[in-house]
């Protein structure tokens, strides 16, 4: 075996250097370098040997990079330390003998004669190893452990009910969810220093004996202790705050390992420190990469990174992977126990980095494969509404518009028209761009629906929203004799009794609502096609109550946030997507520029100006908390400040939140018809009032919004043909907010602006996927892994090709774990 060759030739060189006189001239190019290069094979043929030698091994690794610029007496300890426990690694590499529990070998003690300090083997992940499998051990057993990785986590050594319940609100549930909750970052605490090497500030970690400890408390609450560390190269003053347990836990004489950070006062280093672990156990909180967990209150790093260490090499060789053998051949990544090794106890960041792409990968093609599977169960078990072409109807409703359909509104229309007269339901996302025209698309579907004897029902986020699309419709279909009727949680009781009456007896072909459609009392004689507004405001449950009134009917979903397509196809993977990517014919861009606080006196002067042209202006505030009180308190303050001091000569409304609905469509349509010069409100103008005289938009505090706000927000303006304005009012920005400022002044194209807040923000607060049903991705970025999700899409597609029921032998983690993500989204 490859190991034997390298213990037996690591072991003549350790004889050798002995022989030496620890000179670094056991081996010819010296000792240090040819153990070094021995230790590092030999760490990989030990990945899967139960113990901490994976730890061990780089501990000696990294102790051996200054091994010429130590002392010998250090370099006598170090190398009789490995002398030592090589056989009980020769033991540890045999299979066929009993393996010898690294905590039962002898430790050389600690010298404190001046010398420098033996440095003892790690038995960090030894000693929480065999606690956790061993049931004669002091320690409460795993009651649980046959289950292997679905251990429930409260189970575990140090967890109990309370630890698991704060371990839940992580999304940790069990064993399994422990080993894929992923590090945000890491810290590269793997090179040991000898103190005589530091010589500028900065992160290090140093091996040494703790010489004293002195304590004072300059105040009621900050207690600080001071001490010394001794690594025979000089002594480094180190610095604890409030941490008085560890004096206590590492009292002078201790052999310890030391991370943090070294700052210089008077020209002298004193070490800030962050981590502190004995020799004997050193691999897990220092000496090494040390991953950063997300965490949560009452849970801290070392007791996550702690749980790792007991449940790494117990429980990771148990995990299945679900990728089927002949892709996982063919893609060039680390195995599932590899990668999940790598992520908790890298040996480099190269190697987490792999690690991670694995798990990435994994569910990208997951949730891909998932989607593929959905949506051929859905096609082959239900029947769909076939409509009829209605050519007649459609020709009619066009020529009453008083434009000309763009080609991309002709062209998705035509997929649209396409899908509707198939003998499938319809499964369609609709992505435009501010004022880029959905709501004509969406309505030449409903006269295509209601043309065919079917009815149609809309649901939008909002009362605001819902009112306004009810008030568009009923405009835009008043010719066609198709009547709209408006549906909300807030209507009275006499009006909305005759609604349901109407969308039952079918009397009523058309409904506009909000989630008041989703109750059970809502029923329909004929529904034969559901659209959804603004559709990463529901969830995937939610739309699937909708769809459910008729099963056959088709499915038209909507978004003004336009999404980049390779995060539509991955999250809405259930859905064909159409986009409309052409600006109206006339459109002008708006004019952005962000602006200080001090520019008010200049806003003002452009907003008479443009009132005094016969166009109107908004001021959107925004909340300075997440309250309705605060966001309310705003926009009354400028409300009064403009209607009062600066424009008394001026109509000024005020919108939002709190008032009536009476109330709101009052503003609404006095805005909409000239009767008021400028609008105060809330985001509530965000979506639903079209007003093609309004020039200015103001958003005061623009550092609080994200990109995609503030360009749902700018597109209230520059729906005419005036030249329109949008003005961002931002003081105190961060960087990642001067990039959004410079982003909106750069470009008014949505799609753009999209890529560009999704490498701010994330997919998580993107899409707002938390509330939308889809599993999240824990490792894969959907930015950073642009090929990385197109190289799993692509194998996802072939596999499903090659096995689309997911019934070969290969396949049966997979088609297990498609189960488990859908289970519950009323999808099968």
């Amino acid at each position: 075996m490859k190991w034997q060759s390298l213990w037996q030739n690591l072991r003549r060189a350790v004889d050798a250097e002995c022989h030496c006189g620890y000179t670094d001239g056991g081996v010819v190019g010296g000792f240090a370098a040819f153990a070094r290069s021995a230790l590092i094979a030999l760490r990989r043929e030990a990945v899967d040997v139960p113990g901490p030698w994976g730890a061990r091994l780089a501990l000696w690794e990294g102790q051996l990079q200054y091994y010429r610029q130590q002392p010998i007496p250090e370099r006598r300890h170090l190398v009789e330390q490995i002398s030592q426990n090589l056989s009980a690694l020769e033991l540890a590499l045999s299979p066929q003998l009993p393996v010898t529990p690294p905590s039962a070998i002898p430790s050389r003690p600690v010298e404190l004669s001046g010398k420098a300090p033996t440095r003892t083997a790690p038995r960090r992940a030894a000693s929480s190893h065999n606690a956790a499998v061993s049931p004669s051990g002091p320690d409460r057993p795993l009651s649980r452990s046959s289950a292997g990785p679905g251990t429930e986590i409260q189970f575990l050594r140090g967890v109990g009910p309370q630890r698991a319940a704060l371990l839940k609100k992580l999304g940790i549930a069990t064993v399994r969810d422990l080993l894929f909750h992923l590090p945000h970052r890491y810290i590269d605490r793997s090179r040991l220093m000898s103190i005589a090497q530091i010589r500028y500030p900065g992160d290090v970690t140093v091996a040494g004996v703790i010489r004293a400890y002195q304590q004072w408390n300059p105040r009621r609450g900050l207690a600080v202790i001071k001490g010394q560390i001794d690594d025979g190269s000089g002594l480094l003053p180190i610095v604890l705050f409030n941490r008085k347990h560890l004096p206590a836990k590492y009292p002078p004489g201790t052999a310890v390992v030391v991370s943090g950070k070294v700052e210089f006062r008077y020209g002298k280093a004193e070490l800030l420190v962050e981590e502190m672990e004995n020799q004997a156990e050193a691999g897990l909180h220092t000496n090494r990469i040390i991953p950063v967990y997300p965490a949560t209150e009452g849970l801290n790093q070392r007791f996550l990174r702690g749980l790792y260490g007991q449940v790494l090499d117990k429980y990771a060789p148990s995990l299945i992977d679900p990728l089927p053998t002949p892709v996982a051949a063919k893609v060039k990544l680390p195995s599932l126990v590899e990668a999940v090794r790598q992520i908790h106890f890298p040996e480099s960041l190269e190697a987490a980095e792999a690690g991670r792409r694995k798990v990435a990968f994994n569910e990208i093609f997951l949730l891909s494969t998932a989607w593929r599977y959905v949506r051929r169960q859905k096609q082959g078990r239900i029947e769909g509404v076939r409509h009829q072409p209605a050519r007649e109807e459609l020709q009619r409703f066009w020529s009453l518009l008083p434009y000309t359909l763009t080609g991309a509104q002709q062209r998705v229309i035509s997929e649209i028209e396409a899908d509707m007269e198939a003998d499938r339901p319809m499964h369609r996302l609709l992505q435009g761009d501010v004022g880029a025209g959905k709501t004509v698309v969406a309505a030449s579907a409903v006269v295509k629906a209601v043309a065919s004897g079917y009815q149609a029902a809309l649901m939008a986020p909002t009362e605001v929203l819902a009112e306004q699309h009810a008030i568009n419709w009923q405009s835009l279909l008043a010719n066609m004799a198709m009547p709209v009727a408006h549906l909300t949680g807030s209507m009275g009781r006499r009006r909305r009794e005759e609604v349901l009456r109407g969308l039952a007896d079918g009397s009523i072909p058309v409904v506009v609502g909000t989630h008041a459609l989703l109750q059970k009392e809502v029923t329909f004689r004929r529904l034969g096609l559901v659209i959804i507004d603004e559709q990463h405001r529901f969830g995937v449950r939610q739309r699937a109550v909708l769809k459910g009134k008729s099963e056959a009917a088709d499915l038209l979903v909507m978004t003004a946030t336009p999404i980049p397509r390779t995060l539509a196809m991955t999250v809405y993977g259930d859905l064909d997507v159409s986009i409309l990517d052409e600006r109206p014919p006339g459109r002008r861009q708006v004019k952005t520029h962000h602006v200080g606080s001090d520019a008010w006196p200049r806003i003002y002067r452009l907003m008479r100006r443009e009132v005094a042209a016969g166009h109107q202006a908004y001021v959107v505030c925004p909340a300075i908390e997440d309250s309705e009180e605060s966001d309310l308190a705003a926009v009354e303050e400028r409300y009064a400040t403009l209607s009062r001091n600066v424009f008394p000569d001026l109509a000024v409304g005020i919108l939002h939140g709190r008032l009536k609905k009476e109330e709101k469509a009052a503003v609404m349509e006095r805005f909409y018809r000239g009767q008021l010069h400028i609008l105060v409100a809330t985001t509530v103008i965000e979506v639903g009032v079209d007003v093609p005289a309004a020039t200015i938009m103001v958003i005061e505090g623009a550092e609080r919004f994200g990109l995609a706000q503030l360009h749902q927000l700018r597109g209230r303006v520059g729906r005419g043909d005036a030249q329109s304005y949008c003005i961002l009012v931002a003081d105190k920005l961060s960087e990642e907010g001067r990039q959004r400022m410079r982003a909106m002044e750069a470009s008014d194209d949505g799609f753009r602006l999209a890529e560009e807040d999704l490498k701010l923000r994330g997919p998580g607060e993107f899409l707002g996927t938390r509330q939308s049903g889809i599993p999240v991705f824990k490792a894969a970025d959907l930015v950073r892994d642009a090929d990385l999700m197109e190289m799993a899409k692509e194998w996802a597609r072939h596999w499903s090709e090659q096995d689309p029921e997911l019934e070969a032998p290969e396949s049966r983690e997979l088609a297990r774990r498609v189960r488990e993500t859908f289970h519950g989204l009323d999808l099968f």
